[in-house]
C-alpha cells in the first residue's frame, strides 16, 4: 500500500470515529479540487458550492460501505459526478462525458455509474422525490431533537451554514464561537443525517454512492 493510500485510510478511520478535526482535514484536502471540477461544468459558482457540499454529505452517508481498496480521491470525484449529473438534468442540460476522473494516477476518465445498467436507474423525477423526502425527514428529526434540548447555538449555526450559505469563519464570527465549534456542529449534523438516511433503507438507485464499487 502506498504512503498516500495509508494516509487516506488513517483519515477515514478517524472520520468513522467522529473525529471532527479529521473531517476538517478531508474538506481542506479536497474541497478546492472538487469545486474547480464541478464549477467548470456547472458554470455557476453557487450551484457548484451546493454540489460539493452534497458530495461531502454523500461521502458520509456512504462511509459504512466504502471499499478501502478504492482511491479516496476517485471515490469523492465519483460522488461529485453523480451529484453534478443530477443537477445538469434538473436544468435540462445533457451532461457531457467524461465527467469524473477514474484515477488521479493515470489521468484516465470514466463515466459515473457506468458499471450499472441504465435500466436499473430510477426515473430522474422519482429518484429526486425519494432523495428529497429522505433528506427532509432526516434533517427534520435532528432539528426537532436540538429544539427539544434547547441547542439554539447549533440551530443558529445550521441555519447560517445551510440556509444562508455562510462560510465557517463567518458563522463563527456572527455567533462569537470558534471555527472548530462550527465544524463540530456541522460534522455532528451531517453524521446524524447519514445515519438517518441509511435507516430508511432506500432503493440502491436513490443514493448510488452508498453502493459504489470499483
Amino acid at each position: 500500500m502506498s504512503d498516500s493510500s495509508q494516509t487516506d485510510q488513517l483519515l477515514i478511520e478517524r472520520i468513522r470515529k467522529s473525529d471532527a478535526e479529521a473531517w476538517n482535514e478531508l474538506i481542506a484536502r479536497f474541497e478546492g479540487r472538487l469545486l474547480a471540477f464541478v464549477e467548470s461544468r456547472a458554470n455557476h459558482r453557487a450551484a457548484a458550492e451546493d454540489i460539493v457540499q452534497e458530495t461531502f454529505i454523500g461521502f458520509l452517508t456512504s462511509l459504512p460501505n466504502y471499499d478501502a481498496r478504492r482511491s479516496l480521491e476517485s471515490y469523492l470525484f465519483s460522488i461529485a459526478a453523480h451529484k453534478l449529473t443530477d443537477h445538469l438534468r434538473r436544468e435540462g442540460r445533457r451532461p457531457t462525458v467524461p465527467l469524473a476522473p477514474a484515477s488521479s494516477r493515470t489521468g484516465s476518465w470514466e463515466q459515473p455509474g457506468s458499471a450499472r445498467p441504465a435500466s436499473s436507474i430510477l426515473r430522474s423525477g422519482e429518484r429526486r422525490g425519494l432523495e428529497e423526502t429522505a433528506l427532509v425527514e432526516g434533517m427534520g428529526q435532528q432539528i426537532a431533537r436540538w429544539r427539544e434540548r434547547g441547542d439554539w447555538e447549533k440551530l443558529q449555526c445550521l441555519e447560517l451554514l445551510l440556509v444562508r450559505g455562510w462560510a465557517n469563519k463567518d458563522v463563527a464570527a456572527k455567533l462569537q464561537i470558534s471555527e472548530q465549534a462550527v465544524a463540530n456542529h456541522k460534522f455532528q449534523f451531517v453524521a446524524t443525517l447519514r445515519a438517518s438516511v441509511r435507516r430508511q433503507e432506500l432503493p440502491e438507485e436513490v443514493f448510488p454512492e452508498l453502493y459504489a464499487k470499483d
